[in-house]
């Protein structure tokens, strides 16, 4: 150690609380001397209706963390699944201005609709069914009727 150092005592007191909340009662509050005890309550009360949680199995845990869907990663889809519909109806779109429809293409289209079809918005809906429908006129003038 150098001279002017000082030596810091690095050792954990006893932990028992007990003794420490009870030195501490006196500090800068006169003690009462009497036990604690609240205005109007003669004794423990019990409340009625109150039930413990029961722990779920691992199992059980599991599968309803399974059964809840991330909405980030639905959220995810659904715009991949619109960018590809999108991207499909765009060559669909340059295809007719060159007078010519790629059946390919009309087939990627109604794989596309199928998969995008979420049932929560009437709008969007609506929307497909009008993209299918011109879908199916299109395959139709090449020999093809799908799912009827």
């Amino acid at each position: 150690m150098s001279r002017g150092a000082q030596r810091v005592d690095l050792r954990i007191p006893t932990t028992n609380r007990s003794s420490n909340i009870a030195g501490r009662a006196g500090v800068g509050r006169p003690v009462s001397g009497g036990a604690f005890s609240l205005d109007g309550a003669d004794g423990p009360t019990h409340l009625a209706g109150v039930q413990s949680a029961v722990p779920s199995s691992g199992i059980e845990a599991l599968l309803a963390l399974q059964s809840v869907g991330d909405p980030l990663l639905s959220k995810k889809k659904s715009i991949r699944r619109g960018n590809a519909l999108l991207d499909t109806l765009e060559s669909i779109k340059a295809d007719l201005l060159l007078g010519r429809v790629s059946e390919g293409r009309l087939n990627q289209l109604m794989v596309l609709i199928l998969s995008a079809r979420e049932r929560r918005d009437p709008a969007l809906d609506g929307l497909l069914d009008d993209i299918e429908l011109r879908a199916r006129v299109e395959l139709a003038k090449f020999g093809r009727y799908p799912g009827m």
